[in-house]
């Protein structure tokens, strides 16, 4: 059976847009261990919880932002669906944005680092072709949602 985890991707708009489309930045993290690839928040579903709950706590674990501090974005849910360390994983990521542009990030000892991205920098940092479409589908969701 595959591993489930849960996460959020995490973005701000640009108080001044930008007319190259880079008002909005997504929030990665860069792992601690193994080949400290970045990703938005995410983790492993836990006994009674269910899936949105699991990317709540995960992003309050490893980001520090609590739920209050965000806004889920309806209409976007996302599942990847590959393969980490020799065992099928899916990974089920909803849209959120931060109420605070300045929100404080508070990294777990899982995360080494964070950083807010334009679109095509998040594409290049987020190595995996499966994050990247995630990333490109929800940057044209909230595009689409704004028009």
């Amino acid at each position: 059976m595959a591993l489930r985890a849960c996460g959020l991707i995490i973005f701000r708009r640009c108080l001044i847009p930008k007319v190259d489309n880079n008002a909005i930045e997504f929030l990665l993290l860069q792992a601690s261990d193994g080949i400290h690839h970045w990703t938005p928040p995410k983790g492993h579903v836990e006994p009674g919880e269910d899936d949105l709950e699991t990317a709540l706590r995960e992003t309050q674990e490893e980001a520090g932002i609590e739920a209050g501090q965000l806004t889920l974005i309806e209409g976007f849910k996302r599942e990847l669906n590959y393969v980490a360390r020799n065992k099928p994983k899916t990974v089920i990521y909803w849209l959120a944005e931060v109420k605070d542009y300045d929100v404080e990030i508070r990294l777990s000892h899982e995360h080494q680092a964070y950083r807010w991205l334009g679109l095509e920098e998040a594409c290049q940092l987020a190595q995996f072709k499966e994050m990247k479409a995630a990333l490109q589908e929800g940057h044209q969701f909230l595009c689409s949602i704004e028009a």
